[in-house]
């Protein structure tokens, strides 16, 4: 998967993770992909939220050493 930009949302906990977030997908392409990490286990349940409300696509979740990396494809 071709990652377009990337967000470090690590030690940032709601809704900080979500403004930056709509933040950035508004400077992205449709169809562009924004990686997130993020340590706010809260991120599982947003993100997906987040996605169906606005359009955005959640791709995928991976977790490692604490992290979460989140991937969405702007809509």
């Amino acid at each position: 998967m071709k990652i377009d930009e990337t967000l470090d949302a690590v030690g940032l906990y709601c809704p900080a993770p979500i403004v930056l977030t709509t933040d950035k997908m508004r400077k992205l392409k449709s169809r562009d992909v924004l990686e997130i990490l993020a340590d706010d286990p809260e991120v599982l349940t947003d993100f997906p939220a987040w996605c169906k409300i606005t359009g955005h696509r959640f791709l995928k979740v991976e977790k490692g050493n604490g992290i979460f990396r989140l991937y969405l494809e702007k809509a």
